[in-house]
């Protein structure tokens, strides 16, 4: 019976959602697998080339500098010219600087590649997500989107395990090989998704686009923003903050990797049953839970002292990571009006970019200047202040089934196959039937 049970919850976690979804997944999984640069960057630049570790804390600045630079534009990017040329700019891009960054020698050609590296491997994230919301129903986005999450951190706890073993044999050859499998990823959004941007109904014909401004302008969109920026401050202090204390404290590097270790197995292993638990309960509750047990679990560090203890409070705040990751994404998703769901998920993409900027200064300063222990008060009380915030900002949310969304829903439920357009290299065209699923959202 258990096991007759796991593959009843495995076959309900998987079913319903649309082809393209998959195809997303795919995508996202194999980007994930091959991210070995961002791992190695800092060894590779102080034990191969040579450079000092603050020449190797610039570049890697600068690469989250690029994907500050890029997360708006990437996002108006993705409401005008559609999400599937966004991704496949964006990828090709990556893997084109990713190739080239392997082979720079002068450093200030190195950080350059590496700021437009940062630049094109982020702009992807809000078209990906816009795709996301367009393709998939919106009773099955908080799903989909953990199924999403998932896929990123098992594809990052792959490659962070081989980035290890690559790089004793030749850094040249995983640079090559991330370069290699974004280009896979181009090519399986250039073959297999059709662009999914909402077309205007007829009752919206001659409406402008939502613009930028009416993205600033919306006071309780930008109220979430600011508080995912807190709680992304918070997350980040696991790989910035967490790693000095425990060294301060007189831990050595080993044991940091088998306390992060934790987040990563958790996430793997308990991400989909905890979407199944969460997944038709208030999120306004779930969005103030996870910012508590964020600032509290991080908190709670204040008092580990041993390997085991710190791996007890990582195991706090991956829950509030795994709660918090698919409803805040969907929570973006319901306050976007259906033809600005790029720009939307733009701004969401600036404010994680921005803490993972703001985050490693923070906590240098704060440890340098008042010691580990006020670190972790501090995130409690940022985890604090978002829990209240959530609280008072989510009051009245609209609808999980946004009202612009069902008429497209009749719409593509009317017309289950559909002909969409590809562009092809050179300026032609491409017909491709796609089938799309009985009762799709976005069309």
């Amino acid at each position: 019976m258990p096991l007759v049970a796991l593959r009843r919850a495995a076959r309900e976690t998987v079913s319903g959602l649309p082809r393209e979804f998959w195809w997303l997944w795919t995508s996202t999984l194999v980007n994930r697998l091959g991210a070995f640069v961002a791992t190695f960057m800092a060894l590779y630049l102080t034990l191969d080339r040579g450079y000092s570790a603050s020449y190797a804390g610039l570049v890697a600045s600068l690469h989250g500098l690029g994907g500050v630079a890029s997360s708006l534009g990437a996002g108006v990017m993705a409401d005008r010219l559609g999400r599937r040329p966004t991704l496949l700019i964006a990828q090709s891009s990556t893997a084109l600087s990713v190739a080239l960054l392997g082979f720079m020698h002068d450093p200030v050609a190195i950080a350059a590649v590496a700021f437009v590296v940062g630049m094109a491997s982020n702009a992807s994230r809000p078209a990906v997500q816009a795709m996301m919301a367009d393709i998939v129903r919106p009773e099955d986005r908080l799903r989909a989107f953990s199924l999403n999450y998932w896929a990123i951190n098992l594809g990052f706890a792959v490659s962070s395990t081989a980035a290890g073993f690559i790089a004793e044999f030749s850094y040249l050859a995983g640079f090559l090989i991330e370069a290699g499998m974004t280009l896979i990823c181009a090519i399986v959004v250039f073959v297999k998704l059709p662009e999914s941007k909402p077309a205007p109904l007829p009752e919206e014909a001659g409406e402008e686009d939502v613009r930028l401004g009416t993205v600033l302008r919306d006071g309780r969109f930008m109220g979430v923003v600011g508080l995912s920026f807190l709680v992304a401050l918070v997350f980040q202090q696991g790989s910035v903050g967490l790693p000095v204390a425990m060294g301060r404290a007189g831990f050595a590097p080993a044991d940091y990797g088998l306390a992060i270790a934790v987040n990563g197995v958790l996430i793997v292993a308990l991400q989909i049953p905890v979407t199944r638990f969460i997944e038709h309960r208030d999120p306004r509750r779930l969005l103030v839970v996870s910012s508590l047990l964020a600032g509290y679990g991080f908190g709670l560090t204040a008092f580990a002292g041993s390997v085991g203890a710190f791996a007890l409070t990582v195991c706090v705040w991956t829950l509030a990571e795994i709660v918090n990751a698919p409803v805040q994404t969907g929570l973006v998703v319901r306050l976007s009006p259906v033809r600005g769901r790029g720009r939307y998920q733009g701004m969401y993409s600036l404010s994680w970019a921005v803490a993972s900027l703001i985050a490693p200064l923070m906590s240098g300063l704060v440890i340098d200047r008042l010691g580990a222990r006020w670190l972790w008060v501090l995130c409690a009380a940022v985890g604090t202040v978002a829990a209240v915030g959530y609280g008072a900002l989510m009051r009245r949310l609209p609808e999980q089934a946004a009202a612009a969304d069902r008429p497209r829903q009749k719409a593509v439920a009317d017309r289950p196959e559909q002909e969409a357009v590809a562009d092809l290299p050179g300026g032609g065209k491409s017909e491709v039937r796609v089938r799309r699923p009985s009762v799709g959202s976005g069309g």
